[in-house]
């Protein structure tokens, strides 16, 4: 899923391909990508975007008179810059939006729909689709440790729910628990502060560090190459694979359709994650589906556990 790093990438190279830009037309290639029908898609075709907005792991897109576009990429959803005339492309295409310069193409790969397209009016509607996660960079550790610990959850949890932190995923929640030295099963009520605080500082450098990372790899072109699984990455995505700070084989929990990836050696003091009651630790705090908090635009109004 693009996360907080891949959709500022995003955002950033749409900005002068697209801002200011009439949008000329849309082709819808999936019936499911649109998910609300006022104001109707014909007000927005013929309108300059005005700005470009990142809302969680949303991309939004301002119109004149307070309409917004809000796109949701979800898990597999792509974004991709061709010319004026390209075509949507078969099995996986959702979308085409037009414009005088080229075509941004939206993709979905699998057969699953989860990539979502509203269309609103006014800032009270847009406030809607906000989770209401904390942006950790512009937060101070006052505020990220009240939003750590306002419920009691697993620390993969926590940093992975929307309604707690912004942009955060499955992806760079192993990062960031790994450069922390934190147990991905730790639970938020039992930290210390100096955990809190090295929490905090890894959360920074790994969203930082990734979000440069990813400016310098695609220069001044498009992203075209998102993905979850990145080389230098040090645990997501490397199970079985020696971890590069002690060597320790990465190991991982598979809960539903939940992955999370943590080195014993640096996390966890040596100990394997598995043992009679890590079903029900999962079961009471992880969601089933990586889309169960991510899909609902008013889920910053729902409890979680506590």
């Amino acid at each position: 899923m693009p996360e907080l790093p891949d959709i500022t990438v995003y955002i950033e190279r749409l900005r002068p391909r697209i801002e200011g830009q009439v949008l000329n037309r849309v082709d819808l290639a999936s019936p499911f990508l649109l998910r609300s029908v006022d104001p109707p898609l014909a007000e927005f075709v013929g309108q300059p975007i005005q700005q470009l907005r990142r809302l969680g792991k949303r991309i939004v897109w301002c119109f004149p008179g307070e309409r917004f576009l809000i796109l949701h990429l979800m898990i597999a959803g792509r974004l991709h810059w061709k010319a004026a005339h390209a075509k949507v492309p078969g099995k996986i295409g959702l979308a085409a939006f037009r414009f005088a310069g080229g075509t941004l193409i939206l993709t979905e790969a699998g057969s699953k729909r989860r990539a979502s397209l509203y269309l609103v009016r006014g800032s009270e509607a847009l406030a809607q689709h906000d989770p209401g996660g904390l942006d950790v960079l512009i937060a101070d550790l006052a505020g990220f440790s009240a939003r750590l610990t306002r419920e009691n959850h697993t620390l993969k949890r926590a940093l992975t729910d929307p309604r707690l932190f912004d942009g955060i995923g499955n992806a760079y929640s192993d990062e960031i628990l790994h450069a922390a030295r934190l147990s991905p099963l730790a639970l938020t009520h039992r930290l210390h502060d100096d955990a809190i605080a090295a929490l905090f500082e890894a959360t920074r450098t790994t969203l930082i560090g990734w979000t440069q990372r990813l400016r310098r790899e695609v220069g001044d072109g498009f992203p075209e190459n998102v993905t979850a699984f990145r080389d230098g990455m040090a645990v997501h995505g490397r199970f079985g694979q020696p971890c590069p700070e002690c060597g320790t084989r990465v190991q991982r929990i598979v809960y539903a359709e939940n992955e999370t990836n943590y080195c014993p050696g640096c996390q966890t003091d040596g100990k394997i994650l598995a043992d009679r009651s890590l079903s029900r630790l999962l079961k009471d705090d992880w969601p089933r589906t990586l889309e169960e908090l991510e899909s609902h635009p008013l889920g910053h109004r729902h409890g979680g556990a506590s």
